[in-house]
């Protein structure tokens, strides 16, 4: 690990016991900014379970890292990079053997620009992706019943979908090419008598961190071994896919919703040539796992097959390795019942703290939101002296938990209600409650986010 900072070296009492003028350099295994890039399937590396135990191993063959991230997803690249423009070093482990960059588009709201731009990322991104300004609602016979301008409600509100390929890569750049270490999956963990973590990868390879950061996603081992519920299954699967136009994609920069009863679906312009689009319907369980893009898209097309025929032509457009199906699943972090983020110098960071289903559009965003505010705590600690890094932590997690949990259950609850069956019910929502009672603004009030730009720090 490059050097790092003398306060950072020190951090707190606690943890000044043993040495930390030893630095070894990161594994050989490291890969270019450029391989980073490639995308390639991921191990199937799995944590079957992570243990904790005072332990007195030999640090003969382990090498000492100040602060590691477990997870490179976007809560975990966001965090390094927000450290980084504080001047100060983390390494991050990811269990592929590359970014994980599959999957499709993501949406964000001025909450998550807000940090991109404290980031030093925002306007790199805005550059490839459209700005949506606003969005329709329809039925299922294609019949408008409300449409809305994101800058009516709120002059200050941005809207775009973003390509998480582009979105981690974009991440991933800003940092050293030996700050990510892939093919790292973790196997265990020990505390040591002195606070510090050993980490013991796959491989054999063994870590000794004075802080570790859990940004391992939905099903968090790290969220687990720290006594968090597996997240819960909340009826319904979603489709999603990015279709692409090669001659340029029709549509007006707006998103687009279709309700109908117990099904849902959406679609939204990405750039000019792509377009995101999900399908949401009810099912009493997740069901088999199935990754075969034709039977994927022949069950896609089954369930609208008598809507818009736009949103069938998106999935015929629909590359054969963006298309995927998801169970969607949340956490709900009840006080008092539910642990905190942190325990000592471990702390959990986006979904592997609070998974939250997408219907509102938050989960990246919080994630964002998530890094900036740990990192700053962090880095007052590390340089003041005047609070201890398990200090920083439980402040973290006391200002953060007001903000994720009303949104998680808000979105839960807004999901239940769009995926209703009954025939009553829906025709209430289609005829009166969307077109007559619905204001955008009290919905996207929680948008609102102030976060100030990271200190850059040449080091």
């Amino acid at each position: 690990m490059a050097t790092a900072p003398a306060s950072l070296l020190s951090l707190n009492s606690q943890l000044s016991s043993a040495s930390s003028s030893y630095r070894s350099p990161h594994s050989s295994r490291t890969i270019s900014r450029r391989q980073s890039c490639h995308l390639v399937r991921a191990r199937n590396n799995k944590i079957s379970s992570l243990s904790v135990i005072e332990a007195k191993t030999s640090t003969a063959d382990v090498s000492e890292e100040d602060i590691v991230i477990v997870g490179a997803g976007i809560a975990g690249l966001a965090t390094a990079v927000s450290l980084q423009r504080f001047g100060v070093r983390s390494l991050v482990l990811e269990q592929a053997e590359s970014l994980r960059t599959g999957g499709t588009s993501l949406t964000l709201f001025k909450n998550g620009w807000r940090v991109l731009d404290a980031i030093g990322v925002g306007n790199e991104l805005r550059s490839q992706f459209l700005e949506i300004q606003g969005m329709v609602v329809k039925s299922e016979d294609g019949r408008e019943l409300r449409s809305f301008r994101f800058k009516d409600e709120d002059e200050s509100q941005e809207v775009r979908a973003v390509e998480r390929k582009i979105l981690l890569e974009t991440l991933a750049i800003k940092l050293p090419s030996a700050a990510v270490r892939f093919s790292s999956g973790l196997a265990r963990m020990e505390r040591r008598e002195n606070g510090k973590m050993l980490l013991e990868l796959v491989d054999g390879t063994r870590l000794l961190a004075k802080i570790v950061i859990g940004c391992d996603g939905i099903r968090s081992p790290i969220a687990k071994w720290m006594g968090f519920s597996e997240p819960k299954y909340v009826g319904h699967c979603a489709f999603r896919g990015l279709g692409f136009y090669a001659n340029g994609q029709p549509f007006e920069p707006r998103v687009n919703y279709v309700y109908g009863r117990g099904l849902r679906a959406g679609y939204v312009p990405v750039s000019p040539t792509k377009v995101y689009w999900f399908i949401c319907f009810n099912s009493p369980s997740p069901g088999p796992k199935t990754i075969d893009p034709s039977v994927l898209k022949k069950q896609a097309k089954e369930l609208v097959k008598n809507w818009p025929p736009e949103l069938l032509n998106l999935i015929d457009l629909t590359p054969d390795e963006t298309i995927s199906k998801t169970p969607l699943v949340d956490r709900w972090l009840w006080p008092v019942i539910s642990p905190p983020p942190s325990t000592g110098t471990t702390v959990l960071v986006g979904d592997a703290w609070h998974p939250m289903t997408p219907n509102l559009g938050q989960g990246a965003c919080c994630a964002l939101e998530d890094a900036v505010i740990l990192s700053r705590k962090l880095v007052n600690a590390i340089n003041s002296g005047s609070t201890s890094v398990e200090d920083a932590m439980k402040s973290y997690g006391i200002e953060r938990w007001p903000r994720v949990f009303p949104l998680t259950v808000r979105a839960n609850l807004v999901g239940s209600l769009l995926q209703w069956e009954n025939p009553v019910v829906c025709s209430a929502r289609n005829n009166v409650v969307i077109p007559k009672l619905v204001r955008l603004g009290p919905i996207l009030e929680h948008t609102n986010f102030e976060c100030e730009p990271s200190l850059k720090t040449n080091f």
